[in-house]
């Protein structure tokens, strides 16, 4: 459009006090209508607070193959040969998110969080978010599994204990990922389970861990954690390489 046509076009709607009401009527229900989709749209999918925190991290499964992975440190690469094994967690809470879970590992002894990865469940940090912790980013030990006595499973059968030998293995060579929520009283979010799939299958393909290097805590020590409520055949079925 030419000047001289904007300028016509300008003073024509200036001097139409109706035409120019029309159009404000217009935009603003344009508008209206706009946000409404952007409101809309945002339901089931807990993308922005990436934006907000560095540490957290929107993982999805439709991502997986696009551009760099997600589960790349941000402070060091990834530690060659160090990684050998995945143990599954839960927080034991209704709710909570990071922070509360390394108050309470300050709280009994420890530097820091202890899991390696968070992932939320609406109740505190965000459905299906993952958080990042410190000690993936800078490539340390993890501090979430724990030397247990021998002991009674749920179902009565007898676990083997862990010894602070094997509880130090695992903590020094194994990403510890833990689900806020409990297991042992409700299942898990679809959102938390469909990002933890996708970020075990990460972690497998970046260091070569097989499926049966994939753990429940409760696999290892005689604890209930991810809980009884844990979909663990469907989990399997979906790491399974």
């Amino acid at each position: 459009m030419s000047t001289s046509s904007r300028v016509s076009s300008s003073t024509h709607l200036m001097r139409s006090p109706q035409r120019r009401t029309k159009v404000w009527a217009c935009f603003v229900g344009a508008m209206t209508v706009a946000t409404g989709v952007l409101l809309l749209g945002d339901k089931g999918a807990p993308r922005a607070m990436a934006a907000v925190n560095p540490q957290v991290v929107p993982l999805d499964l439709s991502s997986a193959g696009d551009g760099p992975s997600l589960v790349a440190p941000r402070d060091l690469p990834i530690a060659p040969g160090m990684w050998t094994s995945i143990v599954i967690h839960h927080s034991a809470t209704l709710g909570g998110d990071a922070q509360t879970l390394e108050r309470q590992h300050l709280a009994s002894g420890l530097s820091g969080l202890g899991y390696h990865f968070v992932i939320g469940n609406g109740q505190g940090l965000g459905d299906g978010i993952v958080h990042v912790g410190y000690r993936w980013n800078r490539q340390l030990p993890g501090a979430h599994v724990a030397s247990t006595a021998n002991a009674k499973g749920p179902l009565g059968l007898s676990r083997v204990a862990l010894t602070p030998a094997d509880a130090d293995h695992y903590n020094r060579h194994s990403i510890g990922i833990c689900l806020i929520g409990n297991g042992s009283r409700r299942e898990f979010t679809e959102r938390q389970m469909r990002e933890l799939v996708w970020i075990v299958r990460e972690l497998q393909a970046q260091m070569g861990i097989p499926a049966s290097h994939v753990h429940l805590h409760s696999d290892l020590a005689a604890i209930d954690s991810p809980g009884q409520f844990f979909p663990s055949a469907e989990f399997e079925a979906q790491i399974r390489r």
